[in-house]
């Protein structure tokens, strides 16, 4: 076992054992975070919506920040539903299986797992359509980017990942049929040595403009050291690159976390699967930076209205997936069904799909 593995390990113990001490309100409300919280990123949001949640309905919450996703997971959400943790928000898709296994053990305690697709008799599901903001933003890139080349750093080919990826080339060519997309797969949700170095390796590859589903600051910080533009995910992420940062896909996650303790705590809570975007307000883009054409602003600002109206869908017909095949017909939108078993890329992306 490495160093770091040792003192990640040793911090989970401590953590475990806060837990379980005195003081906690019976309602106590969870969080298990697969990652640091720092100022941005994923896991920062999901804080600010716990935050929200403590201040509009008076509950106690607690949290474990970087909870890896395997076994520590499960003893993290067990020790949280043992100590009789009225709702446990587990926020990474890594969580989904062990949440589910605790869930059957604790009948009485509300369960919601963030990106997966299992369910239980306890356990509901929540996600947000990320894939609304990484249109706008590939709409932007497009019209942007001087070489034609954009740069992707992913964490894991999961459909929701493969979703922005898809979405981000279908918005930039939308605009500018010469665009097109490389990624890199850093295989971590949260590793900044890694995510800049696929980063600078991108940029290094021309890529003008680049963007991450990954946790950390570090692609917007290698755009802005390169003098290259980079898109923020998950929040905003300006201060880490003032002059690359050109807005960010940000996620809202505590009017969700709001409703469902309120309907715990009335006993009309049951699991279901939530899947909102811009129309539910979980997903809106950061402030646009003002180097962004205000013809561009514009036509940002429509889509938006359309997307809250439900009169656009970014995988609105035709999509054509990298081989050339129409994966769906000019007239018709891409499914819910059929989003979440994406695993392949679109035209435009040139690099190939992981095995």
């Amino acid at each position: 076992m490495t160093l770091k593995k040792i003192i990640n390990k040793l911090a989970l113990i401590a953590l475990l054992g806060a837990m379980t001490g005195t003081g906690m309100a019976a309602d106590n409300v969870g969080f298990v975070y697969v990652s640091p919280i720092g100022d941005a990123g994923w896991t920062y949001q999901h804080d600010l919506g716990r935050l929200q949640l403590e201040k509009e309905t008076g509950v106690t919450t607690s949290f474990v920040e970087n909870v890896p996703e395997g076994p520590d997971a499960e003893r993290v959400i067990r020790e949280m539903a043992k100590r009789g943790d009225k709702v446990v928000f587990a926020t990474s898709f890594g969580f989904m299986n062990y949440a589910l296994k605790v869930s059957k053990t604790f009948r009485k305690t509300a369960f919601v797992h963030a990106t997966g697709y299992k369910m239980g008799k306890n356990m509901g599901l929540v996600n947000a359509r990320f894939y609304e903001g990484r249109y706008l933003t590939g709409v932007i890139a497009g019209e942007m980017t001087k070489s034609n080349v954009l740069g992707y750093v992913a964490a894991f080919p999961i459909p929701e990942v493969m979703q922005g990826i898809n979405a981000f080339i279908k918005g930039a060519r939308s605009v500018n049929p010469k665009a097109e997309l490389r990624v890199i797969w850093v295989n971590s949700w949260f590793d900044p040595g890694k995510e800049r170095q696929a980063a600078l390796t991108l940029l290094s590859q021309e890529a003008d403009v680049i963007t991450h589903h990954t946790d950390s600051t570090a692609v917007v910080q290698a755009a802005e050291d390169q003098g290259k533009y980079a898109f923020g995910y998950h929040s905003d992420m300006a201060k880490y690159g003032p002059k690359a940062h050109l807005t960010a896909t940000t996620h809202l996650w505590g009017d969700y976390y709001v409703k469902t303790v309120k309907e715990v705590q009335a006993g009309t809570w049951k699991p279901g699967s939530v899947w909102g975007g811009y129309k539910e307000g979980m997903i809106a883009l950061a402030p646009l930076n003002e180097a962004i054409p205000a013809d561009v602003r514009a036509k940002i600002k429509v889509l938006e209205a359309d997307l809250v109206a439900g009169r656009f869908h970014p995988f609105a017909g035709p999509v054509i997936d990298q081989s050339g095949k129409t994966i769906v017909p000019a007239g018709q939108d891409m499914t819910d069904d059929q989003l979440n078993q994406m695993n392949y890329y679109l035209q435009g992306v040139v690099s190939k799909v992981p095995n």
